[in-house]
């Protein structure tokens, strides 16, 4: 399992709700060097003292090292965790019925628990989702998290696109392209 341990003091922000741990923060990492190389994989933090913080994605190539998913030590971040994060943001955004072709903000990243990741929706049902994988954590479960959002809005049709920069900050490929279903118009795609 890879252990990331935060410096003396800098556990404060963690503690607070700052989902973001940033690579200044980190005294160090610990684990085999492929865990520590995985981008997206989940790591347990811990303060210098050894107390449990959180669990986080592992960024190992961007600015922000970590992102927490969980404060809580006994959940477990698996399939389950991911599809009920999904489940719970779109169940604060249901899909729209009537055909206004504008854009809706239906997963806002941290706000929704789900760090780096937003999806909106366009047209009207089924219509079009996009999604932006911003943060490695999300990217590792991208398949799980489209399946979810394919299963609780019944939209066919996702469609990944990549901020580049945003991307290349973390350290991802850049990719764009159909998940599931049929492209979007151009004038959908971000």
């Amino acid at each position: 399992m890879l252990i990331i341990t935060i410096k003396q003091g800098k556990e404060k922000s963690i503690l607070q709700g700052e989902p973001w741990i940033y690579v200044s923060m980190v005294a160090r990492v610990d684990g085999k060097y492929d865990e520590k190389m995985k981008a997206g994989a989940t790591a347990l933090v811990r303060s210098s003292s050894g107390q449990f913080l959180a669990r986080a994605a592992w960024s190992p190539k961007s600015q922000i090292q970590a992102r927490v998913w969980s404060v809580d030590e006994t959940e477990a971040i698996d399939h389950a965790f991911i599809k009920r994060r999904v489940q719970a943001a779109l169940a604060k955004q249901p899909m729209p019925v009537k055909a206004d072709g504008k854009q809706r903000r239906l997963i806002n990243a941290e706000q929704d628990g789900l760090p780096g990741l937003l999806v909106d929706h366009y047209g009207s049902a089924p219509g079009y989702l996009v999604c932006q994988f911003q943060a490695a954590g999300v990217d590792a479960w991208k398949v799980t998290i489209v399946k979810t959002l394919i299963a609780v809005t019944g939209c066919p049709n996702v469609f990944e696109y990549a901020d580049e920069l945003v991307r290349k900050g973390e350290g991802l490929p850049v990719t764009t392209g159909v998940l599931a279903g049929e492209e979007p118009p151009d004038e959908y795609e971000h």
